[in-house]
Order: structure tokens, then C-alpha cells, then sequence
């Protein structure tokens, strides 16, 4: 079905945001109860924390409720009068090296049941969270969204496997979907226990007087996009016509050493140079991210308006106000 929407006049008014209490749903989640949608999140509470959305109690139009993508029947019913859903619960990088299996549950056969109920429940829009991951190692310069597909991770394979069915859903049923492939979000309310992302895991421990550790030797290059970025980019793709049935590498382009990284985060808190304690290369992690993100820009008219040392200092910030809390709660 062909939308009207826009990004100034949303054409939409319930929403559902699956991690919503995670890292960049609860942005997300923010950012659509500030525009007067009425928005459910949903969450296991696995990864996401409920102190992410504490502000937003007793806020009209926001509910919450604990729901795992996996379990279908808990899960249908919640979708019925939603017009857009926004897919961004996953199992991290970090759960499918401890347990492939659930890694594939989740990304796959939760990503499944969403789009079935979504179809049968009739949800206008459906807007997909995927990874950079699906790439893989890319050799042959900047990756763009025509690129072959060859993960080197159980995530990278998963996150793919959820994308196949977002894009049968769409040619099947005509179900209108966009895929959001992201690269290294960061910002306040990052995990930044040891798997969290690695700007807060940095953050903290330099905060925390610890040295840093780098799996590898520090020379791999990241494509960090700040999470209100990636928050705009997910309205674009609900309300712009032309995202229908489109894949998007969502990233900013900035590229930084992840040993360039430590230094920067240093220099920022005031420290001196960190201590970098180097371990072995993590089984799939990719080498070089150099992502081309014409597209996006292009379709959707996004413009990375963050660049990396002012979204460095907002995270923090963040990191700093909530230091001397456990690092879970950070």
C-alpha cells in the first residue's frame, strides 16, 4: 500500500518499537512519544534496562511490557491497531559467540514472527534494524548496498537471515518494509559492561582508573554513527514514500582506529595516554569498515548532522554522571 507519509507530518499515530528499552530503541522510543505517537515498547529485558525508560513513566502515550520476539503467541496480540513497527531487538555479536543457537532464535525466528503478525495484523510499516555484520570483510573499498554478502559471523549470518525475511514478507505479501544496516552506534545509554559497545566500555574503564583492552592490535578501522543519527534515520524510513521495499547502510562514514579510539576518549576525559593491554582477534570481528552511504542520503534526504568529537563529548557526559554505579548500569 502506498503511503503519504512525510517526515514533518508522521501519517502514522501508533507505533511499536521492539529492544525499546535498549540502547538506541529507547531514543527511539523518546524521540516518537516527543512527536505525540502512541508508542509500546517491547522488551525481554535480557539486554535492555527499565531505568532507560523511567523518565517516560506516567508519560501519555508510552507503555511499556516485557515480551520476548520469540515467544509468537505472547507476542501477536500486541501488535493489533499498530501502524508502524520499529525492529530493534536483536541478539548482539556477543551472544552468538556464547550461544549461536539462541543468536539465530532471536534474529531470525523472532524477526519471523513479528513480520507474520505484522501481516496478518495489517501494520502499514515495518522498519528493520540489520547490521553493517552481513558484509563482512570487505576488500574492495567502500561497501554499498550492492555489495555481496558474505558475514563472518554467526551474527552476520542471523542478522542476514532476518533480512531474507523482511524482503519475502515484502515481495509476498506486499508488506511495506526498510532495512537500516548499522555501523557502530554510539552515544548515552550504551551497554558498557565488557560486552557492550566499545566507546562506553572505553569511557568506563578509563573513568574507572582500568587499563584498556583491544582484541587485535588496534589498527581495525570502525564507522561510528551517534544513536540521534540513527534515530532520525529510522523516522525517514517510516515516513518517506520512497524507502519502500529499500536496504540502507546507516553510518556516518567517520572512520577511527579502534587505537585511535582510546586515545581520543583519553584526551577528552583529561587523562593520560591509556594503557592498552592487546588479546587476540575475536573469531569473525572484520578488519576495515569503510562504508559508503550515498543512499541513504540520497532517498531519504538524511544528513549526519553529529560529528565524532561532539557525539564523543555528550557520551561522556553521560558516562561520567553515571559513574560509580555498576558498570550494568551504566
Amino acid at each position: 500500500m502506498t503511503t503519504s507519509m512525510s517526515a514533518n507530518s508522521p501519517g502514522f499515530t501508533r507505533a511499536l518499537v521492539t529492544g525499546g528499552a535498549g540502547f538506541i530503541g529507547s531514543h527511539l522510543v523518546d524521540r516518537l512519544v516527543g512527536m505525540g505517537i502512541e508508542t509500546l515498547s517491547l522488551d525481554n529485558y535480557s539486554a535492555g534496562k527499565p531505568s532507560n525508560l523511567a523518565h517516560l513513566t506516567g508519560a501519555p502515550h508510552f507503555r511499556a511490557v516485557e515480551c520476548d520476539v520469540t515467544d509468537r503467541d505472547r507476542l501477536d496480540p500486541l501488535l493489533d491497531g499498530v501502524d508502524v513497527v520499529f525492529h530493534q531487538a536483536a541478539s548482539k555479536k556477543t551472544i552468538c559467540l556464547a550461544d549461536p543457537r539462541r543468536d539465530l532464535a532471536v534474529n531470525a525466528e523472532g524477526t519471523f514472527n513479528l513480520l507474520d503478525s505484522a501481516f496478518r495484523r495489517g501494520v502499514r510499516k515495518f522498519v528493520h534494524a540489520s547490521t553493517g555484520s552481513v558484509y563482512g570483510e570487505s576488500g574492495y573499498g567502500p561497501t554499498g548496498e550492492q555489495d555481496p554478502i558474505a558475514p563472518t559471523s554467526f551474527y552476520g549470518v542471523s542478522k542476514f537471515a532476518g533480512e531474507s525475511y523482511v524482503r519475502t514478507f515484502a515481495h509476498l505479501h506486499g508488506l511495506d518494509t526498510t532495512v537500516l544496516r548499522y555501523f557502530h552506534v554510539y552515544g548515552p545509554r550504551q551497554e558498557s559492561s565488557e560486552v557492550g559497545g566499545v566507546v562506553s566500555i572505553f569511557c568506563r574503564r578509563l573513568i574507572e582508573g582500568k587499563p584498556l583492552v583491544i582484541h587485535g592490535d588496534g589498527t581495525q578501522v570502525r564507522s561510528f554513527t551517534y544513536v540521534d543519527d540513527v534515530v532520525e534515520a529510522n523516522i525517514r524510513a517510516a515516513t518517506v514514500p520512497a524507502a519502500r521495499g529499500q536496504v540502507f547502510n546507516c553510518a556516518s562514514g567517520i572512520k577511527v582506529t579502534i587505537a585511535e579510539l582510546a586515545h581520543k576518549i583519553a584526551r577528552a576525559l583529561g587523562k593520560s595516554p591509556p594503557v592498552i593491554e592487546y588479546d587476540d582477534w575475536l573469531p569473525g570481528d572484520i578488519r576495515n569498515f569503510d562504508v559508503e552511504n550515498r543512499r541513504i542520503r540520497q532517498v531519504l534526504g538524511l544528513e549526519f548532522l553529529t560529528d565524532f568529537d561532539r557525539g564523543l563529548a555528550s557520551t561522556l557526559a553521560w558516562a561520567q554522571q553515571f559513574f560509580g554505579r555498576t558498570p550494568a548500569d551504566v
